[in-house]
């Protein structure tokens, strides 16, 4: 039974509140029940920013999300503040081109991944958010890649459609990198 908890968080302007957004839609397509939860820091860019979302089989009681199946840590405080947060055996995703520090924990799923240089040589930083939805729909099953790659499209509308490429090249090098590194594993 699907029942994905999802933490997303880092500083305003990473795209943390555009991957809870097009994960929840993709649920919606898919018929799940979701919700999508943002909170902003003092400021919008640069200050710290995250959102809680969850996607389920099951009627979603709350929208806060406490014991999470998922935390993607774009950033060193969102790490500090949110691995607590992971559920035993859950995800911890940890941008390492950012995050210097390693987990604490032994009880979680951890991946490194290097997403803002992995987003640099697409030549964006600004897709660094894409490649880590990618590593993440690689290692869970909460949505499928087509209907993201849909919600990707539809979000991007007639005027950004010339975005669409490198979006698509972002979730795939995400992609690739989280199967390789489950693969050796």
């Amino acid at each position: 039974m699907k029942d994905e908890r999802i933490i997303v968080a880092g500083f305003g302007g990473q795209g943390v509140m555009m991957i809870g957004k097009l994960l929840a839609h993709a649920g919606m397509i898919e018929n799940c029940h979701v919700s999508w939860l943002p909170s902003y820091g003092p400021e919008m860019r640069g200050g710290t920013a995250n959102c809680h979302v969850i996607i389920s089989e099951d009627i979603i009681g709350a929208p806060v999300v406490t014991e999470a199946t998922c935390v993607m840590a774009m950033n060193l405080p969102s790490l500090e503040k949110f691995e607590a947060r992971v559920r035993p055996d859950g995800l911890l995703l940890i941008n390492s081109s950012l995050i210097p520090a390693h987990s604490k924990r032994h009880d979680v799923r951890t991946l490194e991944i290097p997403v803002n240089d992995i987003a640099n040589t697409q030549g964006s930083l600004k897709v660094a958010n894409v490649v880590m939805l990618g590593a993440y729909l690689a290692l869970s099953n909460a949505v499928k890649e087509e209907t993201i790659l849909d919600v990707v499209m539809e979000m991007l509308g007639k005027t950004k459609r010339h975005l669409l490429d490198i979006n698509v090249k972002a979730l795939h090098e995400g992609m690739a990198f989280a199967a390789q590194k489950k693969s050796s594993d």
